[in-house]
């Protein structure tokens, strides 16, 4: 047998739907389809970085990748419980991805609204991150979202609870980090704002880096029309129909995301 077979296996699909409640196997399909649709957009980081989602009506218990499983992998039922300390909420011999508990956790502990994260290591992200300026208004994806974006410098791998802190601290009352020299921290009402969230935000750094590759000189908008282009995207947000067409995707593609 495999690895990716006794993985699987170790998650029967019929026992953890049988086990938790219908509202939490609903959220545990959005998060799988989530995990495949990231790994569809080359956003992955091999079995690195890591996404979730918080249990309805558990505030304290959130779900969350195991360690060692791919992004193309996952089902709904694979998808590890724990609380906000990272203990394990699952009967299940597969590690915590304590990275994901640090990060995640800090979040869900601080932002009751939070229901999603997305945190991710793409290369375009990381550039800009390193980046002085940090995400400039070169692309409507970056004007929608400037109003946002924080930023946190890197200090080394968060594990502590000052680290935990640190995170919130930066975070304040946005929804977007660039976590400098390292990637981006994205929290959203549901998995579809965090979903349209991010793909705003990878579009824009992948915009932004290419254009500076270019080398000519770039053309800034005033900040009159930053700002109107951030109100027009709030008046005018389709992601929950964004959302919509991942999920009908992924169940031509990939309709094993919900077992």
């Amino acid at each position: 047998m495999s690895d990716r077979a006794s993985n699987l296996a170790d998650f029967p699909a019929s026992t953890v739907r049988s086990s938790v409640s219908a509202e939490e196997w609903k959220i545990r399909v959005e998060l799988a389809a989530l995990y495949r649709w990231v790994h569809r957009r080359g956003w992955d980081d091999h079995i690195y970085t890591h996404l979730s989602a918080r249990v309805p009506a558990a505030v304290d218990h959130f779900l969350l990748n195991p360690l060692g499983s791919l992004f193309d992998e996952i089902p709904a039922s694979s998808l590890l419980k724990v609380d906000l300390q990272g203990n394990k909420l699952t009967e299940t011999d597969q590690p915590v991805n304590w990275g994901g508990v640090t990060i995640h956790g800090a979040l869900y502990e601080r932002i009751p609204e939070a229901a999603c994260i997305i945190h991710l290591h793409t290369t375009a992200a990381v550039a800009v991150s390193a980046q002085e300026h940090g995400l400039l208004p070169l692309s409507q994806f970056a004007m929608m979202l400037l109003g946002k974006v924080a930023y946190h410098d890197f200090t080394g791998l968060e594990a502590t609870p000052e680290d935990r802190q640190a995170l919130f601290d930066d975070l304040g009352d946005k929804k977007i980090m660039m976590l400098r020299n390292h990637g981006t921290l994205v929290w959203g009402k549901s998995v579809a704002e965090a979903f349209d969230l991010c793909l705003r935000l990878e579009n824009a750094c992948a915009v932004q880096v290419a254009a500076l590759a270019g080398g000519g000189k770039l053309k800034m908008p005033s900040q009159a029309i930053v700002d109107h282009t951030a109100v027009q995207s709030a008046k005018y947000s389709s992601y929950l129909r964004a959302w919509d067409a991942v999920l009908r995707r992924l169940d031509t593609l990939e309709p094993d995301y919900k077992t």
